[in-house]
């Protein structure tokens, strides 16, 4: 069983960390979803997809601005009072990254969801 979500995080870190300004990753629903949220923060410039007849691929444009990240496995429940807590264990200060996770709501950050005063489970982290 393959981590599709897992290898987009990686292949955007590498691409970053050797300074490359595109990198290409796996087309999925929820790596689409993640990357709107990544684009919505400002971590990417953009992203578009590529049909290629397997599914397709996202051509992502790198801002330079990831310093790390990463799935957080086992995707561990969060109740709605328990955001804070799990931000302090992945996140390295306060205000630095964020936290994505899915809520019955849809794929968002620990803030959104702490706003919307749901809970749900933690998907990856980025700072």
């Amino acid at each position: 069983m393959t981590d599709y979500l897992a290898d987009a995080l990686n292949t955007i870190k590498t691409h970053e960390m050797v300074g490359q300004n595109v990198c290409s990753v796996k087309a999925t629903k929820l790596i689409e979803k993640v990357l709107l949220v990544l684009k919505e923060h400002k971590y990417l410039k953009d992203f578009k997809k590529v049909e290629d007849g397997r599914g397709g691929f996202y051509e992502v444009s790198l801002d330079g601005r990831i310093n790390d990240c990463g799935v957080i496995k086992p995707r561990l429940p969060v109740k709605r009072q328990g955001w804070s807590a799990k931000e302090q264990e992945f996140i390295p200060g306060f205000g630095v990254g964020l936290l994505i996770v899915s809520t019955p709501g849809g794929i968002m950050t620990n803030a959104e969801a702490e706003k919307k005063r749901v809970g749900g489970r933690l998907l990856a982290y980025v700072y």
